[in-house]
């Protein structure tokens, strides 16, 4: 199945896709089920056995709308936690020698991750506007799962059971904000707080395992800025899969329903490792869209800045709103 969350009369709904149709989960089932994303994934297996037992619908029945008529957020528009790895090989060893490094023996020894701030998830069709102190922003193209089954010291050999299903992840990134702050050694933080991309929707698991390949997925993943194409790579090429990320991230810690697990970037997948005369950094009016198979497209605009549109100091001193 794929799963979204839509806005519909000022309400965020959980809703169940279906070609050009988007089925409010809640309504189709007479409020049987709940109306977000998380309450849906925290039932689990019996969950999803519910959810492929309310069948196929049509147009104009009850609770089921034109995909066209709602917009869809972000599939869980608040995670419990974001952990985003650094687990494509490519990537780091790129990544790190345009800034003159080489890559640290330790990256070979575990799979290590930065948590984002959860309460900044962005949506497909989401404008994302940089930082004020931004002047190199870039996209980050990667596949992110979801976990479905609480665990702790998860072994990677049952890791699988745990996740819930997959979708795509753009982790924006301020790189010269980054660039400063990471010289301080504690890790990203204003350079990625401000916007995470998620979407279009939540692909349950059994709907890739016609591209297993092993403990992978032959997936293909590609972004393209203006319609130019500029990333290629593919999931298979992964040096830690999400079994070792899920392994990793429930060592002494519990997992809990609604947590995202993000990949890292695939080789290729950003600007900072193309180089800017591949493409220049991000900017207002800017498409980036990232497409990953079997789990759609990610599309996003850069936004122009805008004021707060509150609480707006006044030439005269007083606040207006």
């Amino acid at each position: 199945m794929k799963l979204v969350s839509f806005l519909i009369e000022r309400e965020v709904r959980a809703g169940i896709l279906q070609d050009d149709l988007v089925v409010d989960i809640h309504a189709v089932s007479e409020g049987s089920l709940p109306k977000d994303m998380i309450s849906i994934i925290e039932l689990g297996n019996e969950g999803l056995k519910r959810l492929k037992e309310l069948g196929t619908f049509s147009e104009g029945e009850k609770g089921v709308h034109l995909l066209g008529e709602v917009t869809l957020k972000s599939p869980i528009p608040r995670p419990v936690s974001i952990r985003d790895f650094y687990a494509f090989e490519e990537h780091v060893k790129t990544a790190r020698k345009r800034r003159g490094l080489d890559v640290v023996p330790e990256w070979y020894d575990i799979p290590v991750f930065y948590f984002t701030n959860h309460l900044a998830a962005k949506g497909p069709l989401d404008h994302i506007e940089k930082p004020a102190d931004c002047e190199w922003l870039d996209y980050e193209l990667e596949i992110a799962c979801v976990i479905g089954k609480e665990g702790r010291n998860i072994p990677r050999e049952s890791a699988e059971d745990h996740i819930y299903g997959y979708l795509i992840m753009n982790d924006w990134s301020a790189r010269d904000i980054q660039k400063r702050e990471m010289k301080v050694g504690l890790g990203p933080a204003k350079g990625k707080d401000f916007a995470t991309s998620f979407g279009p929707y939540l692909v349950t698991k059994d709907e890739l395992e016609s591209y297993r390949t092993g403990d992978r997925f032959d997936l293909s993943m590609t972004a393209k800025v203006n319609g130019t194409l500029l990333s290629e790579g593919n999931y298979q090429d992964i040096h830690y899969t999400f079994s070792d990320m899920i392994e990793r991230a429930s060592k002494d810690v519990t997992l809990y329903p609604g947590e995202v697990i993000g990949s890292g970037t695939v080789g290729t997948g950003c600007i900072l490792e193309l180089g800017t005369e591949t493409h220049p950094w991000l900017k207002a009016g800017d498409v980036v869209e990232l497409e990953i198979t079997g789990l759609g497209v990610l599309r996003n605009t850069i936004a122009e800045r805008r004021e707060e549109d509150e609480h707006v100091l006044s030439s005269t001193g007083e606040h207006t709103s």
